[in-house]
């Protein structure tokens, strides 16, 4: 489904991205795991659009879209929760869920808002609340929730559970694997290890904007001593 190849990517002169190769399936979860700095973020923003790739290729079902603009490659398919949630703080929950919905690929059983509701009930006990009174791990929910409705064909989280509560966390993975077992392809950044090796299918390793370790879940478990060296955990 997403295939990244060769993909070069800098802010003026500092350079952050020097070669990043990953792909995701139909179906499947994968996984960005490093330490801050290393070029997961700035990766997600060269996918969708926010950052211009200088070199490299970025396909989504056959359709290159390196340098597109960041409308068009999430009509295109890819629902972006990005690091820090970024609501849109002045609308309702319910607003908030509604300004991008859409069913552009016509999925046979598309996210509604009763669907949303149903699978994170606080965002209907609040529907009517400003998205600025939300606790943060509810704007979480608001954040996936809202970018469910746009029916992507992929769905990228930056930062999946970062200083979320332990509970919230909790619902954010079973969600997460919900989605999984109904055939949603997610590419997933997060530090939880454990979490991850056991809902993700495949995992890359970023070092200084480059994959520096790539493999299934069975191989990350038995190399995660070494991987936690890695990543700092």
């Amino acid at each position: 489904m997403l295939a990244v190849e060769g993909l070069q990517a800098s802010y003026g002169a500092a350079q952050v991205l020097y070669g990043m190769d990953l792909t995701v399936g139909a179906g499947e979860m994968v996984t960005m795991i490093g330490r801050n700095g290393m070029g997961k973020t700035t990766t997600i923003k060269a996918l969708m659009g926010l950052l211009p790739p200088k070199a490299g290729v970025i396909t989504l079902n056959g359709a290159s879209i390196a340098g597109w603009t960041p409308h068009r490659i999430a009509r295109l398919g890819i629902g972006l929760v990005p690091e820090g949630r970024q609501v849109f703080s002045r609308l309702s929950v319910e607003e908030n869920l509604i300004a991008t919905a859409a069913n552009r690929h016509d999925a046979g059983h598309p996210w509604t808002l009763q669907e949303v509701y149903r699978q994170f009930p606080r965002l209907k006990e609040r529907r009517s609340q400003s998205a600025s009174t939300l606790s943060g791990g509810e704007q979480q929910m608001l954040a996936i929730g809202r970018a469910l409705m746009t029916n992507p064909l992929l769905l990228i989280l930056d930062e999946a559970t970062e200083g979320l509560a332990p509970l919230i966390r909790a619902e954010i993975w079973s969600c997460l694997a919900g989605l999984k077992a109904n055939g949603q392809a997610i590419l997933v950044v997060d530090k939880n290890l454990t979490a991850l090796a056991r809902l993700a299918d495949r995992h890359y390793v970023i070092e200084k904007g480059r994959v520096a370790w790539s493999g299934t879940s069975a191989a990350l478990i038995a190399e995660r001593r070494a991987i936690e060296q890695r990543i700092g955990v």
